[in-house]
């Protein structure tokens, strides 16, 4: 085997994936170096699977008929648990073949092994069964190596029932209650998984609000959801401890009740994977929480050595992560295309509602010193998502007032992660509102929603009664 190449990547997520994909199509020689069995990364074995996970317990669980019919599947709760984690194998078997057929498809060769920089342009890689480790050299190498949940110090993780974001997914049995602690994204979609198996669960954010990086009436309304939903938050708790014994963990606040559940999750962020990589050695830069120090070409301090993705810290966005790497070998191989990451590259969280966003929050944009406004649509007076049972949430559209150029836009709903894309690509072409009140719908679809969000603001801008009803 060759051990020579003109890019080698440490690691086969999202970020390592699509920057060796890229760098194989112009004609570049690329190994990938992947020390999990299978690769693909936090995309496959965290993203992908939750997001089953999620749609897994709506079906198994009749959870949308429940809401709608006051009635809805009986099945037995071990077999709903069985049922998602058996689809949620599935799904992740099938993107893993996906990742390793892309691969093979483009002529790279897929190193099994855990790899460190032996210097700039060398990388030594440990073979999973031992033995000799084999020595691949290249001018430029990219570290993806992804990230793991961080473990805040004093939490006892070596305990059965106290279980981060990765180990959350491994639940095997229904359980009682749940305690989960963090507000962002990864703690509203376990929460809400949860929920919608049966469990008890209590949500505890020490900040103000869930999802502190969107929109304060977005996360209030989802905070109303998920009460709804007979969830408990609790916000502006303060840090919570946590503590377990033989009969289970104890989760005490500062000032509220102490909480016995039959498991605690923790998503409190989340830390490089850099630790065994030999960067200190040669000089790569990594930040406190273990995340490679790169500049906006995804360069890191020593030359011929870049990194994207995870590693590299937030947003920790697989989308983003694909863009980063695409750009770091565009720069590192000298590729003709993107030049930067999408400036209004959208956010989802596959909380049950979801919730999306793109530019700029409302509060935002004002503290920018935007004159804006905003224009709203609830989806409770949407025909389509009356029809399908899923009338929760809203279109929240923030624009300047004085030329009505869309600035942000925020949803809350089942189909949000969907839906934001038609605000992105107005952004992107740097539109105005006028196109939802121009454009024609088809009816009925939850993407009317919009136009009437737009509507809406019209009647603000012009001092208008703000519409109770669909013009």
């Amino acid at each position: 085997m060759d051990s020579n190449f003109d890019f080698v990547v440490i690691g086969s997520g999202p970020a390592g994936e699509k920057a060796a994909a890229l760098a194989a199509y112009h004609g570049k020689s690329v190994a990938v170096i992947e020390r999990a069995p299978r690769p693909g990364g936090t995309m496959i074995d965290g993203v992908a699977s939750t997001k089953t996970m999620r749609e897994a317990a709506i079906y198994l669980t009749s959870f949308r008929q429940r809401q709608v019919y006051g009635t809805g599947l009986r099945i037995e709760p071990e077999l709903a648990v069985q049922g998602v984690r058996d689809r949620t194998a599935r799904v992740e078997s099938l993107l893993a073949r996906a990742v390793a057929s892309n691969l093979a498809h483009h002529g790279i060769e897929l190193i099994h092994g855990t790899a460190r920089l032996a210097g700039p342009g060398r990388v030594e890689v440990q073979p999973p069964g031992g033995g000799a480790a084999r020595v691949v050299t290249a001018p430029v190498v990219l570290l993806a190596t992804g990230s793991r949940p961080f473990h805040p110090p004093g939490v006892p993780f070596e305990h059965r029932d106290v279980l981060d974001s990765d180990s959350a997914r491994q639940i095997d049995r229904p359980l009682r209650s749940v305690v989960v602690i963090g507000g962002g994204a990864v703690a509203c979609e376990f929460a809400s998984i949860f929920c919608a198996l049966g469990c008890e669960v209590t949500l505890i954010e020490n900040g103000p609000q869930l999802l502190p990086f969107v929109d304060g009436q977005i996360a209030q309304a989802l905070a109303a959801e998920f009460r709804d939903m007979g969830m408990q938050v609790l916000l502006d708790t303060g840090r919570a401890r946590v503590t377990a014994d033989d009969d289970g963990p104890v989760v005490t606040l500062p000032e509220g009740p102490v909480l016995y559940p039959t498991k605690v999750v923790l998503a409190v962020g989340r830390t490089g994977n850099t630790e065994s990589l030999g960067l200190e050695e040669i000089g790569v830069a990594v930040d406190g929480r273990g995340h490679v120090v790169v500049d906006d070409r995804h360069a890191t301090t020593v030359p011929g050595i870049w990194a994207a993705g995870d590693v590299t810290g937030p947003p920790a966005l697989a989308s983003v992560a694909m863009a980063q790497g695409r750009i770091a070998a565009r720069h590192a191989l000298g590729i003709p295309l993107l030049d930067t990451v999408d400036q209004v590259a959208p956010l989802g969280v596959y909380s049950i509602p979801e919730v999306a966003m793109v530019g700029l929050t409302e509060d935002a944009a004002r503290a920018n010193g935007e004159d804006v406004e905003v224009g709203q649509a609830r989806l409770s007076r949407n025909a389509r998502t009356a029809i399908t049972g899923d009338p929760h949430g809203l279109v929240k559209l923030v624009f300047r007032r004085g030329d009505r150029r869309l600035l942000g836009a925020h949803i809350l709903g089942g189909s949000a992660s969907e839906l934001i894309h038609q605000a992105q690509a107005v952004m992107l072409f740097g539109g105005t509102i006028d196109f939802f009140i121009n454009a024609t719908f088809n009816s009925p679809t939850a993407s009317e929603a919009f136009k009437y969000a737009a509507y809406d603001g019209l009647s603000r801008l012009e001092n208008r009664p703000t519409l109770t009803t669909n013009v």
